[in-house]
């Protein structure tokens, strides 16, 4: 039966006060306090960062204030040391063992005893338990409990990352021996009380390089009320089936919250026999499935959807390559291997602009960003960096999915039992100024309400869409955009304009989407669902103490009426999705160091070479700039920029400097050298190439002078395309450095002799434009 689709102040801290809160260590030495209740972070001096390390929880007190007004604290008690390994190189110093930490956060090497080593060599990257604490006066001392191998092992950068951010790689064995009880194939009890679906045509639509398959889909043309409209199948892998509330697998699984993905490896959150086998809609066999069966008007709004339990049987596998070239070309020699499936993909095609049309008219923000891939060799080593296109396929089977995931979401709201909605909240009021403020500074002409819509947004992206300064405004436009959460309570999807939305689509790889379908289930079976008693880390709690906090109200604000105070029930389930989204946070920080560290590998390759790029974010500092040849991105320190003084425009988002006027925004092209790659801090530094000195370089080399000239030791090479030889450590001259070693070398007799040809080629247009010629990178 289809169902009828819903209409949609703290006070600050004393100096005397004792604040608790996590320390947050810095590469430099000092560190900061994370307070519990949301206020500021407290500065802690390198001195008093000596006696703890990062990640301890501590109770601190505010002793000064600093000519800003921010508040330095000194550490009064470590409350708990969380049992956390620390991962470094081993090294061998006068005859002392200690181990220099790879997080640079950990700001001091562990001393290893002589017994404690245990197979280790020097080098090696191990991993140490610490047995005495770090202290004012002593280091702290711990002991090697792992051996991962040498630095350049390939794969360490991702064995490095997953201990790191602590995330779990190694399935129990009560897990994985109830995996391998499961049978290797539907059965028929498994059948029973479920809809036969085997004759329907429902395909799987992914990447090439996907391995488990969890969403199928299927479409044909069908009457909606009084006009034509859409059914349309969305299939979605039953896990819940095999994976049983409490089970060993599930305690696993929750534990995990999501699968993590690297270039070349993927940590899954359950064991290869679900999430290949069983739960994966392989094409032609049987599998068990969710169905979301909906019904969809020609203007593309959901006007009844009903959920059961099934079985399928995928007719067909296909790549979103495929696909988008066939319904490019239905006659192409694509479409003439899939004859049978054309006419069902012509009409998910059909439905997806009609859901499209319903997107626009909701007022969804819809920004075009660029993401890459890494695509590495047999060796792990990256050998190019490619952007991800997204074409209509991809679009195709993400409306799909959305429409499967609201109407999860309407089905749990009715349904009244708590479960775990996917919340993405409008921004908040620090950010909506710092963007009307940027609006208003760049002229845009329009600007965000006090209470702004999505629409808003969107409005905002379509009318200056064809401005030369468009990609510096959407960038800003997404960074006031807040971070999506797992909550039981429902605020709606900012971005997606939904009053209602949940994750329903892919509980192979997502754990709150298998809460989900187990909620959905109960509804279907008029019983409710009990959350399971798992083990919930103290991250979680943390997390979930500092947001409760966050919500206390003000001394007479009126209690909101929408959300209803917390249960036992409420509170179980707050502490399941933010377990979740902590989850979700780990996975994306651990996957974006590994890119990090093999970009920052990639381009100690390129020490010394010039590309092309744009500025991608302006700060006090300097500017980030991201290459147009290898999507990487790097720092242009401030002093780089050249011999005058830069101001930082907040309102604007750029750097101006005062005596010439030149500016550094969001989207300015611009011209660098890559000059330092730092592999441990995953960071890469870039400095100016101006005209001028890219004229000089080439000149130099036409001349046959080294670009560091006569007299110089060969040490660096500063000039052009030829220059930065690399050294062991891939360093280079600081910006002090490099700009005394550009005063020296202007002063030199070649360079001196060649100013005025250089000179006169700039002035000319002719040869300007031959000398600004782009080379190959």
């Amino acid at each position: 039966m289809y169902i009828k689709k819903s209409t949609p102040g703290a006070q600050s801290a004393h100096l005397s006060d004792e604040i608790e809160g996590s320390v947050q260590g810095h590469r430099d030495g000092h560190g900061f306090v994370i307070r519990d209740d949301g206020e500021g972070d407290i500065y802690i001096p390198p001195n008093e960062m000596r006696a703890v390390l990062h990640k301890d929880r501590v109770r601190a007190r505010i002793v000064r204030q600093d000519r800003r007004g921010r508040p330095e604290g000194r550490v009064v008690e470590i409350i708990e040391r969380p049992p956390q390994p620390i991962i470094g190189r081993l090294l061998q110093e006068s005859g002392v063992w200690l181990v220099a930490p790879e997080d640079k956060r950990y700001g001091q090497d562990v001393l290893i005893p002589k017994g404690a080593t245990g197979a280790a060599k020097p080098g090696q990257v191990v991993v140490v338990e610490l047995t005495e604490p770090p202290a004012l006066f002593g280091q702290p001392v711990g002991r090697i409990t792992e051996v991962l191998g040498e630095v350049d092992d390939p794969g360490m950068e991702i064995e490095i990352a997953v201990r790191k951010y602590g995330v779990p790689h190694e399935f129990s064995a009560e897990c994985l021996a109830q995996a391998k009880e499961l049978p290797d194939k539907v059965r028929a009890q498994d059948k029973k009380r479920r809809v036969d679906l085997t004759d329907v045509p429902l395909v799987t639509i992914d990447g090439e390089d996907a391995r488990d398959f969890d969403d199928a889909v299927y479409c044909e043309p069908a009457k909606v009320g009084r006009g034509k409209g859409w059914r349309l199948l969305v299939a979605i892998a039953d896990v819940s089936h095999y994976v049983e509330t409490g089970s060993a697998i599930d305690i696993d699984a929750y534990d995990r919250a999501t699968s993590v993905y690297f270039p070349r490896r993927v940590i899954p959150m359950l064991p290869e026999k679900l999430s290949n086998g069983l739960c994966s809609l392989n094409p032609e066999v049987e599998r068990l499935c969710m169905v979301c069966d909906m019904l969809v008007t020609a203007k593309g709004e959901v006007h009844a959807y009903q959920f059961y339990p099934a079985v399928m049987f995928s007719h067909a596998r296909f790549t979103y390559t495929e696909v988008a070239a066939i319904l490019a070309n239905t006659r192409g020699p694509e479409a003439s291997k899939r004859k049978d499936r054309v006419g069902d993909l012509l009409n998910l095609h059909d439905v997806y602009r009609a859901l499209l049309l319903s997107r626009r008219e909701r007022g969804a923000v819809d920004f075009e960003t660029t993401e890459t891939q890494i695509v590495c060799d047999e060796n792990g080593r990256i050998e190019k960096i490619v952007p991800r296109t997204r074409n209509d396929a991809h679009k195709l089977i993400e409306e799909a999915m959305l429409a499967a995931n609201v109407c999860s979401a309407d089905f749990i709201a009715q349904g009244g039992q708590p479960g775990l909605f996917r919340v993405h909240e409008g921004p908040t009021p620090e950010k909506q100024e710092i963007l009307r403020n940027y609006l208003k500074a760049m002229a845009v002409g329009m600007t965000i309400g006090d209470d702004p819509k999505p629409g808003d947004f969107q409005a905002i992206a379509e009318a200056t869409k064809d401005r030369p300064d468009a990609q510096q405004i959407h960038t800003m436009l997404l960074r006031s955009m807040q971070q999506a959460i797992y909550t039981p309570v429902n605020s709606g999807h900012f971005g997606l304009a939904f009053d209602a939305y949940t994750h329903f689509t892919s509980p192979i790889r997502r754990y709150p989407d298998l809460l989900v379908h187990r909620v959905i289930k109960a509804i279907l079976n008029k019983t409710k669902y009990a959350l399971p008693s798992l083990p919930t880390p103290g991250e979680a709690h943390a997390k979930l103490a500092k947001r409760l906090a966050a919500r206390v109200a003000a001394p007479g604000t009126k209690p909101r009426k929408d959300v209803p105070p917390p249960t036992r029930d409420t509170q179980a389930w707050e502490a399941a999705g933010l377990h979740c989204s902590a989850n979700e946070r780990r996975a994306d920080e651990a996957s974006r160091d590994v890119e990090a560290w093999l970009k920052c590998k990639y381009m100690r390759e390129h020490l010394g070479e010039e590309y092309s790029g744009v500025v991608s974010a302006a700060t006090s500092f300097g500017i980030f700039v991201t290459l147009d040849a290898m999507y990487v991105e790097g720092l242009v320190h401030i002093t780089e920029l050249g011999g005058e003084y830069f101001k930082f425009d907040e309102a604007r988002q750029e750097l101006r400097g005062e005596r010439t006027g030149i500016r550094y925004a969001i989207g300015a092209r611009v011209r660098v050298q890559v000059s330092r790659v730092d592999l441990d801090g995953r960071k890469i530094d870039f400095r100016l190439v101006r005209e001028g000195e890219e004229l000089l370089g080439r000149a130099l080399k036409d001349k046959g002078v080294g670009a560091e000239g006569p007299g110089s030791g060969g040490s660096r090479k500063a000039g052009g395309r030829s220059g930065g030889r690399k050294s062991d450590k891939g360093a280079a001259p600081s910006a002090t450095e490099q700009a005394g070693l550009s005063r020296e070398r202007a002063a030199r007799s070649p360079i001196q002799s060649l100013k005025a040809s250089v000179k006169k080629a700039v002035a000319g247009k002719a040869s300007k434009s031959k000398a600004r010629k782009p080379r190959r990178g």
